[in-house]
């Protein structure tokens, strides 16, 4: 059993995960949790890092800082987005190392699995096929993440794991009107339909396509119950070169069946239609979350419940999000 005033810090602290994970911890009576804006910490700058860890004597690191975005973003800046992420991971991992820290939490992304990959995809499809295109430099950093946290395991015996996440969304989520993902975009769209009076609201696409989503509440339970397990077991349940954990609930909807479900979430009572002629994406997008189930830990938020916390959380907090 972890012990209450063990030193943690939560890189990313005021992310939509990485706030998510210190609320579970406080909630679960630890007292030493350390977080550092990026004024106070630039992640990408290793000196900085290397004296933040040697000052600090941390014990455990969660590492949810990244350089996030959607299509356009990282069809925009793939530079800035492969530079920063693999800038702050090396730095993290390499000055946890350097400091002693025997336990770190590498959180990364589904991205990371070929645009062809089986359904559901499992944790062995990685690096067994090419990369979707448009996000190929941010898989690529994240692909690096789970692979320097085991080089460091194998080659100085350090417990470091790491989790992919499925589609997530919740509280402190991006509801920004341009470049938002699918939920929040989806939440903020009706809420001002409702607003507005209108009578309909188109959703691009036919509908169709499958995608599984996982409420952040739930990846943060899941976070501290990967971090916090025996190490025997962890490695049991694991291989040296392919110690990732997949995190998701194992469940999809089509993309008709979410938009329907956010429209109720808001009350909007007008007309949902699709527009067919603007793209899909994929198919299907949905993990296997077999190897997680092993080691005791399931979803416990549904889709209905969790929209409804985060439509919530977006109406108390939506002035930071005009424009």
């Amino acid at each position: 059993m972890l012990a209450l005033d063990t030193k943690i810090f939560v890189a990313g602290h005021r992310g939509m995960v990485g706030s998510a994970i210190v609320r579970q911890l406080e909630a679960s009576g630890h007292t030493n949790i350390i977080t550092r804006t990026r004024s106070e910490l630039d992640l990408t700058n290793q000196q900085a890092v290397v004296d933040f860890f040697q000052a600090e004597k941390i014990e455990q690191v969660y590492l949810a800082a990244a350089k996030v975005g959607g299509i356009v973003a990282n069809n925009t800046y793939p530079a800035d987005f492969i530079y920063e992420n693999l800038m702050i991971q090396c730095n993290m991992i390499h000055s946890a190392h350097l400091a002693n820290i025997q336990q770190l939490l590498f959180l990364g992304s589904s991205c990371i699995y070929p645009k062809l990959a089986e359904q559901p995809m499992k944790e062995a499809a990685l690096l067994t096929g090419t990369l979707e295109e448009t996000n190929e430099p941010y898989a690529v950093a994240k692909i690096a993440g789970i692979k320097l946290c085991e080089s460091y395991n194998r080659q100085y015996a350090r417990d470091y794991r790491s989790v992919m996440p499925t589609n997530l969304y919740g509280a402190h989520d991006n509801f920004h009107p341009e470049n938002s993902h699918v939920i929040p975009a989806l939440l903020r769209r009706f809420h001002e339909a409702k607003l507005n009076g209108d009578k309909e609201v188109i959703a691009w696409g036919s509908g169709k396509p499958m995608r599984e989503f996982l409420y952040v509440d739930d990846m943060a339970d899941a976070s501290i119950h990967v971090m916090n397990l025996d190490k025997s077991t962890y490695d049991e349940n694991t291989e040296p070169m392919l110690s990732h954990i997949n995190v998701g609930t194992g469940v999809d909807c089509t993309i008709r069946t979410l938009v329907e479900t956010v429209a109720k979430v808001i009350g909007f009572t007008g007309e949902v239609k699709f527009d067919p002629s603007k793209p899909d994406g994929a198919p299907r997008k949905l993990m296997n979350v077999e190897r997680l189930k092993s080691l005791g830990w399931e979803h416990s938020i549904s889709l209905g419940e969790g929209l409804t916390l985060s439509y919530q959380w977006f109406v108390n907090n939506q002035d930071k999000f005009r424009g």
